[in-house]
């Protein structure tokens, strides 16, 4: 049986070097008093089907920058860096807010769905964003967050599952460092049950919450919740999904398909519509060609990278995240691989779920415990062993890479057991209540622009202004050839789009 050390001796250095990661990253536009705004996509921005980098998520109003990926972090955070530049510029008066909790929000109505054109599969989109608005609400939908994708040069299907089940496992650790939504607009849950307790006018919080994006409040089905997901390999995790897209559900039967005029309200009556619809902290991932399934590239083609989906936006970083973050990142994604891991079972899976809810609400508590083989353990003693089991990978990385990057990022992470006060959930509550009177969207509002002026006053240079204009530029064009050269119907397209064999190897 290998050790932890066994493995991570066992590593090359070319592998480590060329471990990459990729970010995406949401973020709702908002207007200069911090309202949700109501304006289409920025045409300087391009096109939201066709660009490579700058899309929307479920909202019209709901920016999505997607990077490459990229071998190291620091070319990671350039282009992501840039992206934003570009965008700023693009948005004239708005910004982008900095919270994963939305701003302000209007009537559930008033939210606008992503619009993608007329083309057939711009059509899907948009239905697709219906459905999830007939099935969760809008409001829900609006919760931005970070997407990290990763991937290590050399694993297999069976590997990344390996990685996948002990994220799973572990994951309480990225929550509880980097979780930065504790609080939120009461607009958010007006007429809704939530728990919550206030803070100031306006706002809702909970003394001890990490992450409410994570949460009971945040992407949570019932109808996802009757699905036990094994991640115990890609046989069994594809038939659940495959599964879960091809069994109707009576709720959304109740929904039906089209309206009274005929219109879509979504996709299908299934319990998923497409994959993307399935939540997670973590999806093993494989780039499609154009028209594919994602299902069918992952059973072809097998695991590409991971897909880690737990990350909240920080306010208080102009990009949403640290450099820092993504190597503390890339440390605990090495020891998931690193670490033994058994196969799951539903009764871990239900421990699992139960141990996300305790620290996205109750995360800094305390005295804490977290359910762990059978047993309870003490949240911060469980993570201060998952940080130790790192360090030798920090130095491992260290010297793969040359410098000490990793190991400062480790230590910084180390720093906020002694010290949780500094954790950026803690700190969100504390400047909240100290400087804007418990006003949480007042102060995102005013972080967002704060951060607006720092990249406005970082304006690109006239070489790199012009390659995202030509991006930009290039996007339109590509749509509107799209629309003119599609055929057939639309009711054609979904059907042929939605075709169970289609999902099938």
């Amino acid at each position: 049986m290998l050790t932890l050390h066994d493995r991570i001796d066992a590593w090359r250095d070319d592998q480590l070097v060329g471990m990459r990661r990729g970010i995406e990253k949401e973020s709702l536009r908002t207007t200069p008093d911090g309202g949700l705004a109501l304006t289409p996509h920025p045409l300087a921005l391009g096109s939201a089907l066709t660009h490579p980098h700058i899309t929307t998520d479920f909202s019209e109003s709901q920016l999505e920058l997607v990077t490459g990926a990229f071998t190291r972090v620091e070319d990671t955070f350039a282009q992501l860096g840039e992206l934003h530049q570009a965008v700023a510029q693009a948005l004239g008066d708005e910004r982008m807010w900095v919270s994963s909790m939305p701003c302000c929000l209007p009537s559930e109505e008033a939210i606008p769905l992503g619009q993608y054109g007329a083309s057939h599969i711009g059509r899907v989109k948009t239905v697709y964003r219906q459905g999830l608005s007939h099935r969760y609400g809008r409001r829900m939908q609006t919760i931005s967050g970070i997407h990290y994708n990763w991937s290590l040069p050399g694993l297999g299907n069976d590997e990344y599952f390996h990685l996948i089940r002990n994220f799973r496992r572990d994951s309480f650790l990225l929550l509880w460092l980097f979780g930065a939504s504790p609080a939120v607009c009461a607009s958010f849950v007006d007429g809704l049950p939530h728990g919550l307790e206030p803070l100031g006018s306006g706002t809702l919080h909970l003394p001890h919450a990490t992450s409410l994006r994570m949460g009971r409040l945040g992407y949570q089905s019932e109808a996802q919740a009757s699905l036990a997901v094994s991640y115990n390999g890609l046989a069994g995790y594809g038939a659940t999904l495959e599964d879960a897209m091809t069994r109707s559900w009576p709720a959304y039967q109740a929904i039906g398909l089209r309206d009274e005029q005929g219109g879509w309200r979504q996709l299908s009556t299934h319990l998923l519509q497409i994959e993307n619809e399935f939540y997670g902290t973590i999806r093993p991932k494989r780039t499609i060609h154009s028209g594919e399934r994602p299902l069918h590239a992952l059973r072809e083609r097998g695991v590409e990278y991971v897909e880690v989906r737990c990350m909240d936006l920080d306010p208080f970083e102009p990009l949403g995240i640290a450099p820092d973050t993504a190597r503390v990142i890339d440390l605990f994604l090495l020891h998931c691989l690193a670490s033994d891991s058994p196969p799951d079972s539903p009764e871990e899976i239900a421990a699992l779920s139960e141990n996300q809810q305790r620290v996205a609400a109750r995360g800094r508590e305390p005295g804490l415990r977290l359910s762990r083989g059978g047993a309870e353990v003490v949240l911060v003693e469980w993570a201060a062993e998952l940080l130790e089991g790192c360090e030798p990978i920090a130095r491992r990385m260290d010297a793969a890479l040359g410098g000490q990057a990793y190991r400062q990022a480790l230590a910084g992470a180390q720093s906020r057991l002694l010290h949780p006060d500094a954790l950026p959930s803690a700190r969100v509550l504390r400047e909240a209540g100290d400087t804007w009177r418990g006003e949480y969207a007042a102060m995102i509002a005013a972080l967002s622009q704060a951060t607006r002026r720092v990249l406005l006053a970082q304006p690109l240079s006239t070489e790199r202004a012009l390659h995202w204009a030509a991006l930009a530029d290039r996007s339109l064009r590509e749509q509107a050839r799209i629309e003119a050269e599609q055929q057939g119907s639309f009711d054609d397209f979904v059907t042929d789009y939605l075709d169970a064999r289609r999902l099938l190897a």
